[in-house]
């Protein structure tokens, strides 16, 4: 009987060192990632589309819709993203918050160089990079 037990532990635990070992180079890009300080004052009006894309691996992809109207952000939705949204309905990221928290803070800040979630640091940074490139096809010159 233990015998059983431990071997079901020990898969477990193999297949979760697995998993952390084989995101590990996609969580470092995601560590070193630059959020760039868009001047949000030269933005022109319209909806942009912009994603992050990994190279080391897909699991924080992001793509999202940014809205400026009279010159602000004013909208930001996620169209397409891994463990978000359940049937169309925000969840729980960490501490209580879901992606709705960080697309909020970024329209009240009108800036990119807001507080990450506290805990999913990396998802957030994956989003606040797709916002960017969004928000890169909206600034004048």
């Amino acid at each position: 009987m233990w015998i059983v037990i431990l071997s079901i532990l020990g898969t477990i635990g193999v297949t979760m060192g697995v998993g952390i070992l084989a995101t590990a180079p996609g969580r470092q890009e995601l560590m070193d990632i630059n959020i760039a300080a868009l001047d949000f004052k030269k933005l022109r009006d319209g909806t942009y589309i912009g994603q992050y894309c990994g190279t080391k691996d897909h699991f924080r992809d992001a793509k999202v819709e940014v809205t400026v109207s009279s010159g602000k952000v004013s909208s930001i939705k996620v169209l397409e993203g891994k463990n978000v949204y359940k049937e169309g309905k925000p969840i729980e990221i960490r501490n209580g918050l879901t992606i709705e928290d960080l697309n909020n803070s970024v329209i009240k800040e009108q800036s990119l160089q807001v507080d990450v979630i506290s805990g999913a640091t990396l998802t957030s940074n994956a989003y606040l990079k797709a916002m960017e490139n969004a928000l890169k096809q909206a600034q004048t010159k």
